[in-house]
């Protein structure tokens, strides 16, 4: 699956703060690099943000977005939300402001096929260490935050036999430096600047494989559900079966 290579950055947005909204609510307060700044340690400068998209697709890879950062120099970029919470103009507007703010970033995936041999929670770590990877060619973050409450990215010390061989396979002849801490956080995309950057390049990216994947085969319609399991896309697994883009590990009508 391709990678995206690290941006150094430049150039920098000024920070914008939260409208309020009629009457007394207050609209949600924009992502920011508070929690970023509060994870650095003694000797620490750069944090990264990590999160993943496409986890409960049927078809496509599952993907994940890493953007590193200096939270005490970096101002806060307007715009980052949650992807989700953007509509795909946004998204899309949005992927030059935030390669040009960070010091690092990149996007890394896991095929269906490695989601079916070693299954889905080891291939979201395989995407986000090549992301990772992607993201540390210039600037190496000492942390990693990421969105979820458990440490999906940190290699295990028992990996399976698929995934110890791809390791093998990656890594050179001098050993590399250690892997950063990681440190998660549930919803860090709502409040974390660098996490909701992050799941916007990984949603950019993803969705524009679907949109490959749709020309090579549009009966599927990935062009609309991005693999998901919509009504359309689950009549068509029924006529025509599943292709090498669907994950056949998984119940798919």
């Amino acid at each position: 699956m391709p990678r995206t290579a690290s941006s150094p950055t430049a150039g920098r947005t000024r920070p914008t703060g939260g409208a309020r909204t009629a009457g007394r609510t207050k609209a949600p307060a924009a992502p920011d690099l508070r929690v970023e700044s509060g994870l650095l340690g003694p000797g620490d400068a750069l944090v990264a943000g990590c999160d993943e998209v496409g986890r409960g697709a049927l078809a496509g890879p599952v993907t994940v977005g890493v953007v590193v950062v200096d939270p005490v120099a970096a101002e806060v970029l307007a715009g980052p939300r949650d992807s989700k919470l953007l509509s795909a103009a946004a998204r899309e507007a949005l992927v030059a402001p935030i390669r040009e703010w960070a010091l690092g970033w990149g996007v890394g995936h896991a095929s269906p096929a490695e989601i079916d041999d070693v299954g889905l929670s080891a291939a979201v770590g395989l995407a986000g260490r090549r992301a990772l990877e992607a993201a540390s060619t210039i600037h190496r973050p000492d942390v990693v935050l990421v969105d979820g409450n458990y440490d999906w990215l940190s290699p295990r010390p028992q990996a399976s036999l698929f995934e110890a061989a791809l390791t093998i396979a990656s890594q050179d002849a001098e050993p590399g430096p250690p892997f950063p801490r990681v440190s998660t956080r549930v919803k860090a995309d709502l409040a974390c600047l660098s996490v909701a950057a992050a799941s916007v390049l990984a949603k950019v990216e993803r969705d524009r494989l679907m949109v490959q994947y749709h020309e090579e085969e549009p009966h599927f319609c990935w062009a609309e559900n991005k693999g998901y399991g919509t009504d359309t896309h689950r009549a068509a697994l029924r006529a025509h079966g599943p292709s090498a883009r669907h994950r056949r590990s998984w119940r798919l009508v």
